[in-house]
């Protein structure tokens, strides 16, 4: 037996994390699911649709990754908090 004190770290899976890991693998969905935008049409500015779709998805990307980043740093903060909270 260990003598080691028992921590409750609370469920591994949240809705947090969830939409975490949403915001994380759905650019990488909408990049391998080629079918869905591999066409000329509708252009913008001239540029056919296959470019521009994938242009945005580097936006995307980069937005999602933001907030899957700062919902990281709340989480972590959130969980400290009750662990500080608990051991009081």
């Amino acid at each position: 037996m260990s003598d080691a004190p028992e921590v409750n770290r609370g469920p591994v899976v949240t809705p947090v994390r969830v939409v975490i890991a949403l915001c994380l693998i759905a650019p990488f969905v909408a990049m391998l699911w080629v079918g869905s935008y591999a066409k000329t049409d509708p252009a913008f500015a001239g540029i056919p649709f296959f470019y521009w779709y994938q242009m945005l998805w580097v936006l995307l990307s980069t937005l999602l990754t933001m907030v899957a980043y700062k919902l990281w740093q709340r989480d972590q903060r959130a969980r400290g908090a009750q662990k500080g909270g608990a051991s009081q």
